[in-house]
């Protein structure tokens, strides 16, 4: 049990380091000096579009994990 709880805090840390990595990766549109005073505006309305950003998607995979995997070492 001890081995089986080693592992899923390795993988823990893991999914932590590459959610951080992913999240600082991921550039917004309000970056630059324009957006400060509104334009880009009209593209992030609806949100992001999948097929242009699959970070979007990458993120919410391993934020589930992150989830998933803090919930088991909890009950361990």
């Amino acid at each position: 049990m001890a081995a089986f709880k080693t592992v899923l805090q390795v993988l823990f840390l893991l999914d932590a380091l590459a959610l951080i990595g992913l999240v600082l990766l991921q550039m917004s549109e309000h970056a630059s000096m324009g957006g400060a005073f509104g334009s880009g505006m009209a593209s992030t309305v609806f949100g992001r579009d999948v097929t242009k950003d699959p970070k979007k998607l990458a993120t919410g995979v391993l934020g589930g994990a992150f989830l998933v995997l803090g919930l088991l070492l909890a009950v361990l």
